[in-house]
């Protein structure tokens, strides 16, 4: 098997302990990370939840690599709790699973999967007139997925985690975290989040990308 091309090296530039309190109430301790070097530039962050050090030291010697979720900001859903995706629900169940286990949660700043905040909010006007939310991308000329994790492995890599179980619905991830160097040895699923407003958006990422997402059938 051919190796992975090399991924640029980024370093650790600060790490500040942030304790974190969720609407529903739920509480946790984060040591937040910054980085130099990333590869797009962007204000990415780590978040090391529960007993991290741990999980890297009994992954480095061949045990349970430490679960991981890149998450996508969304502001929409992660602030103000928009019932048209799942990603608050998501990011609020990655925090308490990966500090219960040990782990990082990389909060990415790739709004609408890589098109910006108000391309996003273009892309909803178009499917309220019909179109699923790849359509409504395309129709827009941008990409139906433009996001990018080379700068989340130069992270895992930086903090020392080249092997992970990958806390994802999305193949693309971990397809492309294996292909810059990071060795995903699981996919673990989240929750299905489904509202009335998403159903139909959490179905065709099933159906269209090959989500993991276990949906109710159709009325």
């Amino acid at each position: 098997m051919s190796e992975a091309p090399a991924t640029a090296r980024a370093t650790i530039r600060r790490q500040v302990t942030v304790p974190l309190r969720f609407p529903d109430g739920y509480a946790t301790t984060a040591q937040v990370m910054t980085f130099d070097g990333l590869a797009d530039g962007r204000e990415h962050l780590a978040l090391g939840l529960g007993d991290w050090r741990r999980a890297l030291t009994k992954s480095a010697a061949g045990g349970r690599a430490p679960l991981v979720r890149p998450h996508s900001e969304c502001l929409t859903g992660d602030v103000f709790g928009s019932q048209r995706c799942d990603c608050g629900p998501q990011l609020r169940e990655a925090a308490e699973r990966i500090t219960e286990q040990g782990g990082f949660l990389l909060y990415l700043r790739q709004e609408g999967r890589g098109i910006g905040l108000y391309a996003k909010l273009d892309a909803y006007a178009l499917q309220d007139d019909g179109l699923d939310t790849y359509e409504a991308n395309l129709a827009l000329g941008r990409g139906e997925d433009e996001r990018d994790y080379t700068a989340a492995a130069q992270m895992l890599l930086a903090v020392g985690a080249d092997r992970i179980r990958l806390l994802s619905n999305n193949p693309d991830k971990a397809l492309q975290l294996q292909t810059l160097g990071v060795e995903v040895t699981q996919r673990i699923p989240t929750g299905v989040h489904v509202s009335a407003a998403n159903v139909r958006y959490l179905r065709t990422k099933a159906s269209h990308t090959s989500h993991t997402i276990d949906l109710p059938l159709a009325e």
